[in-house]
């Protein structure tokens, strides 16, 4: 098997060929077999890690020991970076993370052997060619997911796998063989030891992956999910009541997350719209289930919930705009009310909420009709085009034009704008600063 390794890896290969031996590892190699591009290239070695740097700084390279203990340091070529690892072995793993004691050694199959997957535990160079103790082929063959060694192990010293395997599973479209999926559920509840950022990347991965559902879907069937997103779990099997749909609120949910594009946020706003449904259900005298609130309760949810995660503040605005805003949907909508729904919802959100609007349509009951949402984009995008003031930010004058016409640093002031915007908005010919100052002059008296 030959696999294509990029210049500058090659070069980096070849130094360290020079004098030890060197393989690319890990994901560069699965993606490679599988077809895929691969993030990064990642080397290891049987040199040791000050032997490297010198090696490299010899080489006139910029060297950064960046995990020096556990064998790892950064070079950096051409301002990009790669990583080359000492092979090595581990002790055990007391904090469920890192390794207590790293021991090098000098055989590639024992650094391979503490890897999590067996299709994550081959390593290539052109010299010796593919290294595969453990069918890594031959399980990417058979499109399955398989630990090295004992699951129940390698979830022991990083929990994290098993998110990993989830993701794996939904980024490559494969299935989780065998013990690596029941050990899954035998240790879920050790995903706690594991910080919020950590879980969070993986979630992200899961999300923006091609299969998102699926993802979502074994994280609930192993146990994970109600470990890490609880308010999720209590829309499984939720039943509508409702003839608008034909599913629960949670593969309702799944089939959303499932048609949106492969955005971080539309997919954030997607698992979380409806999130409120189980607690806002209420039935009427004929039986048929109603949601009010849900999406303001979701909106307040979803914030909670990416604060746990340690998301930043600006994705939290934003994906807690979407799950509010992703109900009004309206048939002839007026100008004026397009306006102001750019103006609650902001131009770089516009497009994330239209698509999980069509996609909130495709996961309801057939037939599918999300006209609305056509004409509401027309609309939208036409006065985006035309750059037409849609925020007291986009008035021509500000609270100093005010208050040198005599208002105070009050509510006043705040309510003024908010009118003359009102104002703009029903007739932007009025956005200069002499018809607003004049209007405004006359509010005072």
């Amino acid at each position: 098997m030959e696999i294509k390794i990029p210049e500058k890896v090659a070069k980096l290969l070849s130094i360290i060929e020079s004098n030890y031996e060197a393989f690319i590892v890990g994901g560069c190699v699965r993606d490679s077999i599988i077809g895929r591009e691969p993030n990064d290239w990642d080397i290891c070695t049987n040199a040791k890690p000050e032997e490297v740097l010198e090696l490299f700084e010899n080489h006139g390279f910029r060297v950064i020991p960046t995990g020096l203990k556990h064998g790892t340091i950064t070079v950096v070529f051409d301002d990009e970076h790669y990583e080359v690892t000492t092979y090595r072995v581990d002790s055990k793993y007391t904090d469920g993370r890192h390794p207590d004691v790293v021991t090098f050694t000098s055989r590639l199959e024992d650094d391979l052997s503490r890897r999590d997957f067996t299709i994550n535990a081959m390593a290539y160079s052109v010299l010796r060619g593919l290294v595969d103790p453990f069918n890594g082929v031959q399980h990417i063959t058979e499109k399955r997911i398989v630990a090295v060694g004992s699951a129940s192990e390698r979830y022991q010293e990083d929990a994290l796998r098993m998110m990993r395997a989830v993701r794996f599973a939904s980024q490559l479209g494969f299935e989780i063989g065998g013990t690596a999926l029941t050990q899954i559920s035998m240790n879920a509840l050790m995903i706690k030891n594991i910080s919020w950022e950590r879980v969070r990347d993986e979630l992200n991965k899961i999300l923006v992956s091609d299969d998102p559902d699926s993802g979502i879907l074994l994280l609930q069937l192993t146990g994970l999910l109600k470990l890490l997103l609880p308010e999720l779990c209590e829309s499984v099997g939720f039943n509508q009541y409702n003839p608008n749909h034909n599913m629960n609120v949670f593969d309702h949910i799944l089939s959303v997350i499932k048609n949106t594009p492969p955005n971080l946020k539309t997919r954030l706003a997607a698992l979380f719209h409806d999130i409120a449904k189980p607690r806002t259900f209420t039935k009427d005298e004929s039986g048929i289930g109603h949601f009010y609130n849900h999406a303001i309760v979701g909106m307040d949810m979803s914030k909670e919930i990416m604060q746990r995660l340690k998301y930043d503040n600006q994705l939290i605005s934003d994906v807690g705009i979407l799950v509010k805003e992703h109900m009004n949907r309206h048939k002839n909508v007026k100008l004026i009310v397009a306006k102001k729904f750019i103006g609650r919802v902001g131009e770089d959100n516009i497009q994330d909420l239209f698509d999980l609007m069509v996609a909130d349509t495709l996961g309801s009951k057939p037939p599918y009709d999300y006209s609305d949402v056509d004409d509401l984009k027309r609309l939208c995008e036409s006065v985006i085009n035309e750059e037409q003031p849609l925020r007291v930010k986009d008035l021509v004058i500000n609270g100093t034009d005010l208050m040198s016409l005599g208002y105070k640093q009050s509510k006043e002031l705040g309510y003024c704008l908010n009118e003359l915007l009102e104002l703009v908005l029903e007739s932007p010919e009025l956005n200069t600063k002499e018809e607003l100052l004049m209007i405004a002059k006359r509010k005072l008296l």
